[in-house]
Order: C-alpha cells, then structure tokens, then sequence
C-alpha cells in the first residue's frame, strides 16, 4: 500500500483515505494504493469501509500526465472491481468535484454521501471518449438510460441536490462529510444491510418508447455532427440494458480504447492540454508579482464596451464606463442591462444576480472618473488617431501603475504605448464580439510592457472566465492576420464556379461553426470595405470585388437583410440570391475565369491551407510562442472544430508533407504565387518529416 492512500479504523468501520494534492487524480499509485487497502481491509474483520479523500476534492478524474501512455496495472477497472466485490458495505464520501474516473469510482462503491457543495459528472466525452471504468453501465442502472446519457453526452457536471434526487447518492452531509459517512456506515453495520453493488441493479427499461435507442442516436447525431463518441456512448448503454453484463462491460472496454485512438480524441486531448499551456509565458519567471485590481474603467459603451463591461461585473468587479454624451452612454448600459436579463431568461444568471452585476457598473462623461481605476481598457472605433487620444487622456488621469489596455482587433500595440509616458503599463486586451459571450482573449504584450502587468492581465483574464493566449504586435495578431487568407480563398472559390452555400457548407461539413461567406454577413460587409478605403492606394485584391459591390448597394450582411445572402425576416434564415449569383459571374468574366465544379476536400483544402501557412508563420516569428496557442486561438475565437484540435494540429494530422505539397500546387496551378508561397518553417518541418 502506498503513503497516498492510507488505511485507519474507527471502532469496526475502516477508513481508506487518498491523499494525493492538488485534486487526487487517479495516478497509477492512487490505483495501487487503493487496491491495496481495499485487499487489506477485507482481511481486517471490519463491518463497513469509507472511502475518503483528504483535501480539497474527491476524485477529480483521471491522472492527466499518464494520458497516451500504456496504462499500467492495476487499470482502474480492476481496482473498482475489487472495491464492489467487497463483503462489506463501502460508503463513499463525496465532495469537491467526482468526475470520470473519481464518479466511476464512487458508483463502484455501494452508497454514496455527498457534501452540499459536491459536483458529479462523467465528462469523458469533452476528450472523445466516454467512460471506460464501467460509467456507462453502473450510471443506468443508477439513475436511469435518459438521465445516464444526459449526463454522458451532455458532459456536464451536476449539483448533489440533483444528484440525490436522480439518485445518483443517496444522502447529502449536514455538517462533518466524514462523519455523516462514518454515521451512514455505522448504520449499514449495525442494521446487517448488505453490499448494494451497483452492477447487480436493473437497467429499467419498460419506460422507454419502442426504438428509443435508435431514436436517440439519429438526434444526438444531428446534435453532435457525428462525432463517434455520442454514438458509442448510446452503443454502450444499449449494451447495459440488453445484454449479459459481462458483454456490456467487454463492448465498453473495446469501444473506449477505439475511441482513445481516433483522430477526434487525439484533437479534443491536444484541445486539453493546449489550453492549459496557453496561459503559461515561457519567459515570465516564477513568482512574478501582480498588481492589484480592484476596480476597471471601460472607454465606450458600445457593443465592445458594454460586453466588456459585463465580463468584469460578473466577476464581482466594479466597472466605470465612459461615453461622450449622456445620450451614447445611457443608451449603451440600456443594452448592458437587456443582454443581462437576456442571460437570465436563459438560466444562466437569476435575476438577484442581474441587479446585483448591474449595480457594479457605473456610467460617466467625465475622465475623472478613471482617477483610481486599477485598469483601463480602451473599446472605441478602430481608429488609430482617436485611439492615441484617449491614450493621451488615460495617461495623464490614471493613477501611476494603473495597467492601461487597448481592445484594439488590429493596431499597433507599440505605437500606441508610445504616445504615453508609461509604456510599460500598456498592453492589448482583444476581446472577441460578443465579448460578454465569446471565450478568447488575445493579451498583446508590446516591446515594453512589464512583466507585472502581463501576468496580471493573464490572470485577470482567469477570473472574468476568459481563455487568455499571448501574442506579439502584428496587424492583426495571431487571429485576424491569419484570417485574411481564409477570407480571401473563401472569396475566390465564388469566382471559380462555388456558390457560397456550397463554400459554407464544406466548411460546416469539416465542422466549422459557420462557413467564412455566413461569417462575413454576419461581421457586417462593411467592416472590410472601410479598412480598404482607409488605404485608397493600396491595390484590391480581386476576392474582394464582389464585397464591395454589395456594400456600394446597400448589402451589408444580415444586419441590412442581404449581404451574400439574403435574409428571412422572421427566421433569420439564410436564402441563396440569384442577383448575387449574377454579379459573381459578371465579375469572373471580367477576371477571365472560368468556372468549374469542386468537391467538398478540395473546399476545405483552399480555404484551411492558408490558415496553416499563415499559422507556421506567425510561430516562426515568435508571434505566437507555441502552436498549441495558435489553435486555441481558432477554436474560441473562430469556431474552429475542436476535434480537428485546431488548424496547427490539423495540419500535423494532414501531414505537413501534404500540407506544404498542396499549397505549392496551388501556387502553380491559380497563378498567384504571392498567395501561396509556403511558409518558411513549413517547408523546413515538412522536408524533416516532422509536426508543429
């Protein structure tokens, strides 16, 4: 047995304790130490056993440093399987979060008590996977087929509240957890009750409709798109209500390590771990001190602003929010308040909530007001000229050390500090539209923004519930720059003989949230066709003729009712437009291009290759620290698939072979070299045979 997992008696119960910081992952000496005691305890002519966790948690999952390596024995379902064969009652101790691995185990147990506060869950299929420890058939036979595939394929966890009442535990702690299952076991004990093993309860079935299974796999599909670990899922409680036991539990086993090798799950557990690593600054050093913040000023109450504003109201912040007139601002923190109570009709906040959210954000005219923000955060238009002057403003009434941050999607983070006297305390802060919504932050560290300052923001962007990734000044940082060739290969493609629902629908088939044509209409036309005619003698390139038509007619995208597209009033739907389609013809015909037809790979291929050039690029740069961070960009802030793991990962999936090959074809065969010149570090890793 070892010193992580210890054993203890209190008169005739056994207590088997876990002692294995931060969250007690299921390590491959947790595994043993458990399997261990439980041996040991049946030995010791104990009347019950409690499974304990010392700490701040029960079993929070699976130990994430053992994933992709063979694993090692005991598996965890030997140990659980060791833990319910036990001749005496077990009761596990719940509190903190029981997930994956930590519920399974809990459900191997043969009654379960809870702390008020505790979450359960079996969230396997975040990774493309679903619980491989015997989840699928204990849970059903606990809770139910519907509640157990609510719970696997929704992925979420659930308050002990629900918990009890779905039966998933059977008692909620007043007080002490350990004593309330010490009392529990006692209980058991003293009253002769048996082991209640999960695995010898019924799968209820006789409330379910004919071809409920079958049913349900045909509208998870439709919900998921397809991803095989839903499927699998529905496959494996089927099994548990249909089968012998030991055939269900075989099929979960083999399904679950097919699953562990499919490219979904390969890209959802890079998604894990990129994540994790996207808040790290790899020359931050350790201990690095933060400043204090304690309350946010927010120049504009646009639709920038206000959603800002709700982010650090959320967090228990107090906000001040500046307009230039009464009018601008009270009209800007009435949508505050609409897209508040907006969230509340969803369930997402109660209305005590709301009021309390909207009584820490406050409206001024008056730069004074930001005298003793802790950090400004400027949200106004992409104007570089107004943006400097409030840059000036927030120099001169900002307190010293006061961090002072641009929501700039494009600007030179450099030349903005420069127009203050403290460029150390300035950075950018790209929230992505809607920001109350959207889970993205770029943090744009400049030439001399001090270290302090960085790892504050990071850590601020924490605590708003913000996913923070590090980017270096570029037009465009890491998101926006690499757009541009997607956009533009999207664009093309209408010239060369696509519809744009075609365009949008390979790309949604790939599992893009929405195709780059919809996302355009929804942008607005306009957005673009402003920047270029900011540079009147920059030349335009011929993907964006048929773009600024549309807008020069109004067309601006759905928020005129026609862009691309055009509109239905009431549904929001999109309608192909023949005018559209006749304009893209007349100006290929102008171009010289002749149409022809594509499949949906070579869509993909067009539209998906300049996001990976662009990408090596940007890493090659320095830009971006890792790839990793690049794909987390596109995953939160451009609806990039997560199970393809991200454009960089995509790519090293392809092959950076074939990646680097296609685009050089392309660069041959479309006959605009300077849009296809494969990337530096591209070339390099590709001719090495290796990955991002």
């Amino acid at each position: 047995m070892s010193d992580i997992v210890s054993l203890s008696r209190e008169r005739d119960i056994a207590i088997v304790t876990a002692d294995n910081p931060p969250v007690n992952a299921l390590s491959h000496a947790v595994r043993a130490g458990l399997k261990a005691a439980f041996e040991r305890a049946a030995t010791s002519g104990c009347r019950a056993i409690v499974l304990n966790c010392a700490g701040r948690t029960f079993f929070a999952g699976a130990d994430i440093s053992e994933f992709g390596k063979p694993p090692a024995d005991p598996w965890l379902p030997q140990v659980l399987q060791t833990i319910e064969a036990s001749a005496v009652p077990v009761v596990a101790a719940i509190h903190g979060t029981a997930l994956g691995g930590g519920l399974e185990t809990a459900m191997a147990c043969h009654y379960r008590v809870a702390a008020p506060d505790a979450k359960l869950g079996l969230p396997e299929v975040t990774l493309g996977l679903l619980p491989g420890a015997g989840g699928t058939q204990w849970s059903p036979r606990l809770i139910g087929v519907e509640a157990a595939l609510d719970l696997m394929i929704g992925g979420k966890p659930i308050g002990a509240g629900q918990a009890l009442q779905a039966g998933l535990v059977d008692r909620i702690a007043e007080g002490d957890l350990l004593q309330a299952a010490l009392a529990f076991a006692r209980e058991l004990a003293h009253s002769g009750a048996a082991p209640r093993r999960t695995s010898d309860l019924p799968v209820k079935t006789d409330c379910l409709p004919q071809g409920f299974f079958d049913a349900t796999r045909a509208a998870v599909a439709k919900q998921t798109r397809g991803l095989p670990a839903p499927q699998r899922i529905i496959d494996c409680v089927e099994a548990a209500a249909t089968r012998p036991r030991e055939e269900a539990v075989a099929l979960e086993r083999k399904l679950f390590m097919e699953l562990m090798m499919s490219p979904e799950s390969g890209g959802l557990r890079h998604v894990f771990f990129a994540e994790r690593q996207a808040a790290k600054i790899d020359d931050l050093p350790k201990g690095t001190p933060l400043r204090e913040i304690q309350s946010v000023g927010i120049v504009g109450a646009g639709t920038m602003g206000g959603g800002i504003a709700m982010n650090f109201a959320a967090a228990g912040i107090p906000v001040t929010v500046l307009e230039i007139s009464r009018e601008a601002l009270d009209q800007g923190l009435a949508v505050v308040r609409k897209n508040f109570e907006r969230s509340a009709q969803k369930g997402r906040f109660t209305a005590e909530q709301v009021e309390r959210y909207l009584g820490l954000i406050r409206g001024t005219t008056s730069y004074d007001d930001f005298e003793n923000v802790d950090l400004a955060i400027e949200a106004v238009f992409e104007n570089p000229a107004i943006k400097h002057e409030v840059f000036r403003t927030l120099d001169e009434v900002c307190k010293p050390g006061a961090i002072l941050a641009s929501n700039t999607s494009y600007q030179d983070i450099d030349a903005i500090a420069a127009v203050t006297a403290r460029p150390q305390d300035v950075l950018g802060m790209h929230f992505f539209s809607p920001a109350n919504v959207m889970k993205l932050l770029e943090v744009v560290r400049g030439l001399e923004t001090a270290a302090d300052a960085l790892a504050t923001v990071m850590e601020i962007a924490r605590r708003i519930r913000k996913v923070p990734v590090l980017s270096r000044v570029c037009y465009g940082f890491i998101g926006n720059r690499m757009l541009g060739g997607y956009m533009r290969e999207a664009q093309m493609l209408l010239l060369e003989g696509c519809t744009p629902a075609q365009v949008d629908g390979a790309l949604e088939r790939f599992g893009m949230a929405m195709g780059p044509i919809a996302v355009g209409d929804l942008a607005g036309l306009d957005v673009g066709y402003k920047a270029r005619q900011a540079l009147p003698d920059a030349p335009v390139h011929p993907a964006n003729h048929v773009i600024d038509q549309l807008v020069e007619m109004g067309r601006l995208g759905q928020k005129t009712g026609a862009g691309f597209y055009r509109y239905d009033a009431a549904s929001r739907a999109r309608l192909d437009d023949p005018e559209v389609a006749a304009m893209i013809r007349a100006e290929a015909a102008r171009l010289g291009i002749v149409a022809k037809s594509f499949s949906d790979e070579e869509i993909v291929e067009r539209v998906i290759y300049p996001l990976i050039n662009e990408g090596a690029r940007i890493l090659d740069e320095g830009i971006a620290q890792r790839a990793g961070d690049i794909d987390i960009v596109y995953l939160y802030g451009y609806g990039f698939p997560a199970h393809r793991g991200g454009p960089m990962f995509h790519g090293s999936t392809v092959g950076l072979d074939k990646v680097c090959a296609r685009i050089c074809s392309f660069r041959e065969s479309l006959g605009r070299p300077d849009d296809w010149q494969p990337a530096p570090l591209l070339e390099r890793l590709a001719k090495a045979g290796k990955a991002f």
